[in-house]
């Protein structure tokens, strides 16, 4: 069975580029923080700590050649930072997020939700679509959890 790390071996292969031990450190960062939407500067320390002779350039330039091969989605969540997501395998769009204006969580949401808006816009539109993102900003559930009523 193929590991997820030997499947973007192979996307890298096929578009002429190796994976490097600093690509392969940038990338399993990114596999054991498949949750967290990581600054360039969040992947940099973390990768760091594998491999202390990397420099933040070279995790840079990984980081966006990983983007481009659609490895990797490129976000911002409106703060002025942008995070790296790894793009769910065989996903056809990137995936939606929940942005929660209290705390900062973000959480995702796996389901493609726009594939009517998508018919229509294609159609009355004559638009032809690639990919879509999708951000939510509200007040997640943990955060109306903690707001408790006030008793006189």
């Amino acid at each position: 069975m193929e590991t997820r790390i030997e499947r973007i071996k192979k996307q890298l292969h096929s578009s002429s580029y190796k994976l490097t031990p600093q690509r392969e450190a940038t990338v399993c960062v990114l596999l054991e923080h498949e949750e967290d939407h990581l600054s360039a500067e969040d992947v940099y320390l973390l990768v760091k700590e594998k491999s202390p002779e990397i420099g933040l350039a070279t995790v840079y330039r990984t980081l966006e050649l990983l983007t481009e091969l659609k490895i990797v989605d490129k976000i911002n969540f409106g703060d002025g930072v942008s995070r790296y997501d790894l793009r769910t395998e065989g996903a056809a769009h990137f995936h939606h997020h929940l942005v929660c204006i209290e705390c900062g969580t973000v959480d995702e949401i796996q389901q493609d939700l726009l594939d009517d808006v998508e018919e229509l816009v294609e159609r009355d539109w004559k638009f032809k679509i690639k990919d879509h993102r999708l951000t939510f900003h509200g007040i997640c559930y943990r955060c109306q959890g903690k707001k408790q009523p006030k008793h006189k």
